[in-house]
């Protein structure tokens, strides 16, 4: 424990030590009411991350104490703390089983509060635990009925690099008719990016999907499903 004490502590001064007023203030813009952060840029934050894997490596820390790591730097609410936490999380992902869906599903319930850190969790870190577990469809899906912003979004972006890849698609067009008419833009951006995911290797399903749909898919999401199909299925697709 004391190597995963010392470890964040490393964290948390790198990045002080990395911080700018003007960073701080121009990132602030992208969040709705603003977010907790110490302004380090990304590239920054990412050679942390980087950094905090070796060391990881280096005091021969299992992944239960990856995670413990992982759940000290997601509880202080820093953004930054929390991008490491990710790439820490992701460097355990040839590791992962079943079970540490429920380590994930914690993170994202208690402290993810934005899109960057859901994004960022779910797109790589859970992302993988699904391609390695497919059978963990289900409890994704359960994620998109619950009444929490975040854990909605979260049911859908961690399919977008799977979907691209051409998989999990029938699980996709489940998650996207449960968040079909949610009032949240966050959500419908959300599920509306992982339908443009799964045009990338299957457009006539996605359109279909989207045709059968358009009278009550919300338009935002409906522009973000069909942003790289051609011009005429774009219009086929938006026309009343």
């Amino acid at each position: 424990m004391t190597d995963v004490n010392q470890i964040v502590q490393q964290i948390r001064a790198d990045l002080r030590g990395q911080a700018d007023a003007a960073t701080l203030a121009s990132g602030q813009r992208y969040f709705k009411g603003g977010a907790l952060a110490y302004g380090v840029k990304t590239a920054a934050v990412n050679a942390v991350g980087r950094q905090s894997v070796k060391a990881a490596k280096a005091a021969g820390l299992s992944k239960a104490d990856v995670y413990r790591l992982c759940d000290d730097l997601w509880a202080s609410g820093y953004l930054e703390e929390a991008f490491v936490a990710c790439v820490l999380s992701e460097s355990q992902s040839k590791a992962t089983e079943p079970a540490d869906f429920d380590v994930f599903d914690g993170w994202v319930r208690r402290h993810v509060t934005n899109w960057a850190t859901c994004d960022t969790l779910c797109n790589h870190t859970v992302g993988d635990l699904m391609m390695r577990f497919p059978e963990l469809g289900e409890r994704l899906l359960a994620w998109a009925t619950t009444d929490q912003r975040w854990v909605k979004r979260a049911s859908a972006v961690s399919l977008i690099v799977p979907a691209r890849r051409g998989m999990f698609h029938p699980l996709a067009f489940r998650i996207a008719d449960a968040l079909l008419t949610d009032p949240d833009d966050m959500v419908q951006k959300g599920y509306g990016w992982l339908l443009k995911a799964a045009a990338e290797s299957d457009q006539a399903a996605v359109l279909s999907y989207v045709m059968a749909r358009k009278a009550t898919m919300p338009r935002t999401a409906l522009r973000y499903a069909i942003e790289k199909m051609p011009p005429d299925l774009k219009r086929q697709a938006m026309a009343r």
